[in-house]
């Protein structure tokens, strides 16, 4: 696990090693133990390593035999075993243990073709010199980042946006549309980010790039839903149970100690179980046992056995932290379990440098509540659709509570009511909160290319498909990602592999979610390894207390000093923020996640811009 930048033109030759120096000391989190750089008169590359495998040997950049190709890597390739193999066989001569040079060797020898040889989790690229060209890829399910940018004529690309911001010329500048996006999906959707000109590449997706011919993306892997309806439970049980117990051990490939993350739910106990660790590690919040997860976690250690580190988080280390949270996402994020998931990172970072978690398990195998809507009341969805429509919109103009939500949404198509597990503002809500709305497509828009791929499968499936290509991208896994690295630690995700997703995509909607339960088969297979105490759970996630928090003057005042900043004013139209505040701390509506939305982009443009003059106009 490590961290990369570096910029291609094909003429800077002037301060590179000092450039590059500074764009790579940015992001000295991801990789504490060693640094190392390249440059010739066409691409420099800077390299921060996190040691894990061949710790003598594993050294970036890495080149070939006849050093004309080039890598830096970040992430873990768990086949590489065997990819080495057939590499030899076709007579590769290797130097060093690592997984790294398989990618050169495989490169050389598959070209782009060697991505669909790959298990694992990555971001790398690949400089060839003799052709003068660039080729980088990110893994299936974009577990690992990847950037990039234009800078006149000088290609940028990264693990984090925060490089960009040392190499000169670069101009930080507020995207205006990517704010407009983010509070509706309570994350930045899509290619584009909130540095005007900074671009992500998309999970399952390669780039090349050359002087000559430009930049080129395409997409090499896409998650596939086909079900097999004949299959009993037990079958998908046995399946589950095989593959998974494969793919730990693919995860566990390490020359450090590895242990695992453990909260009170189904996902992470199957994970510590499986995994036959020596440590687990959780976090809660001291404000009753709804928030707190300790004692599932600490209970279960002992039934493994394992040892369990647990730290409980105060509401003023909460709020305090928050700003190097977001400082570390490199956009905001305004998922509060960001802020758990730095903690229990930080307390395992103490005792090891490997972590087994959970993410994937949700959108893979069908574990949100949400998923569950098309299934209740299904009677309901057979009434022509204007008619529905016509009662959700008379619906919308009542107080909002449980039988009236269920008519406003119902009125709606699926397309048009699921952009994922958050949806924040509205369009013409948030257009009504910005003092210049942009051209921002709607997020039905957002969402309608993958809805587009799926159009033949039933609802489930299709909110699933929509998930494992934005929330799970956009917000699970950047949070892994970044929580982990700033705390140089390498985090794990057995559930996120593509044998896992082959067998998942094969699974009838029945045996993924139904009237019983969410998850059903994973929780069957679980069951065979833990107590129902912990198989059969309700899904919590990470419980983060801020609908209580928002009501306390001490941290209102917090939220409401920012909605009265400059910045505030720049942006929004204040005495809108003001009046979610106030109907949520006065109980006349759980605004809590609408206000933490904003709140959460305040913070995180304090500190991008805050010692700037206000930029970004809309």
């Amino acid at each position: 696990m490590c961290g990369f930048a570096g910029f291609f033109n094909g003429c800077r030759k002037v301060g590179d090693r000092n450039v590059l120096k500074a764009m790579t000391d940015a992001i000295r989190h991801r990789g504490p133990d060693d640094e190392a750089y390249y440059a010739d008169d066409v691409c420099s590359v800077g390299f921060r390593r996190l040691s894990i495998i061949d710790l003598s040997g594993g050294a970036q950049p890495m080149f070939n035999e006849n050093r004309n190709l080039a890598l830096v890597f970040n992430g873990e390739i768990y086949n590489y075993r065997t990819v080495r193999e057939e590499l030899i066989a076709a007579g590769h001569v290797f130097s060093t243990q690592s997984d790294s040079e398989v990618l050169l060797h495989g490169y050389e020898e598959y070209g782009s073709g060697l991505l669909d040889r790959l298990r694992g989790m990555f971001a790398f690229v690949i400089y060839d010199r003799e052709r003068r060209a660039l080729f980088g890829a990110r893994d299936f399910f974009g577990v690992k980042p990847l950037y990039y940018a234009f800078v006149g004529d000088t290609f940028l690309f990264g693990s984090e946006i925060k490089s960009f911001l040392r190499f000169p010329g670069f101009v930080k500048e507020l995207n205006g549309r990517a704010l407009e996006h983010y509070l509706s999906f309570q994350y930045s959707p899509g290619p584009e980010t909130f540095f005007k000109g900074v671009r992500k590449l998309a999970p399952g997706h390669f780039f090349t790039y050359s002087a000559g011919r430009g930049f080129e993306e395409r997409r090499y892997w896409s998650p596939a839903f086909d079900a097999e309806e004949d299959r009993s439970l037990t079958y998908w049980t046995d399946a589950i149970e095989r593959v998974f117990d494969d793919s730990v051990e693919a995860h566990k490939i390490s020359d450090v100690e590895v242990g695992s993350f453990l909260s009170s739910g189904v996902d992470s106990s199957y994970v510590a179980c499986s995994a036959h660790v020596d440590k687990t590690f959780t976090v809660g919040f001291d404000n009753g046992p709804k928030y707190n997860e300790t004692d599932y976690a600490r209970e279960l250690s002992e039934l493994i056995p394992v040892k369990n580190f647990s730290k409980v988080i105060s509401a003023e280390e909460f709020w305090d932290v928050f700003p190097k949270v977001q400082y570390h996402m490199d956009e905001p994020l305004a998922d509060p379990s960001a802020v758990a998931l730095y903690f229990v990172c930080n307390t395992a970072a103490k005792h090891l440098k490997v972590v087994l978690s959970g993410e994937g398990a949700d959108e893979i195998f069908g574990g949100y509540g949400i998923y569950r809507e098309p299934l209740e009341w299904a009677w309901y969805d057979r009434i022509p659709f204007g008619v529905r429509k016509a009662v959700g919109i008379a619906a919308s103009k009542l107080p909002a509570k449980r039988g009236v939500n269920f008519l406003v949404r119902r009125g709606l198509r699926l397309e048009d009511r699921f952009i994922g597990n958050a949806y924040m503002f509205r369009e013409d809500e948030r257009k009504a909160l910005l003092k210049q709305p942009t051209d921002a497509a709607s997020p039905a828009r957002m969402v309608k290319p993958y809805y587009d791929m799926v159009r033949d499968k039933d609802a489930v499936t299709k909110m699933q498909f929509l998930d494992l290509n934005m929330w799970m991208v956009g917000d699970i896994l950047l949070k892994a990602d970044k929580m982990s690295m700033a705390n140089s630690l390498e985090l794990r995700v057995p559930f996120l592999d593509k044998e896992i997703m082959a067998l998942a995509g094969r699974i009838p909607t029945r045996f993924r979610v139904n009237g019983e339960n969410t998850k059903y088969a994973l929780r069957a297979a679980a069951a065979r390894r833990m107590p129902p105490k912990w198989s059969t759970k309700r899904k919590l996630g990470f419980p983060v207390p801020t609908r209580v928090w928002l009501k306390e003057d001490a941290y209102c005042d917090r939220v409401k000093d920012a909605f009265l900043s400059v910045a505030a004013e720049h942006f929004f139209h204040t005495d809108k923020l003001l009046k979610l505040l106030d109907d949520h701390k006065n109980g006349r509506a759980d605004n809590s996640r609408k206000v933490w939305t904003v709140y959460t982009f305040l913070i995180w443009y304090g500190v991008y811009f805050g010692a700037e003059p206000l930029t970004g106009k809309l």
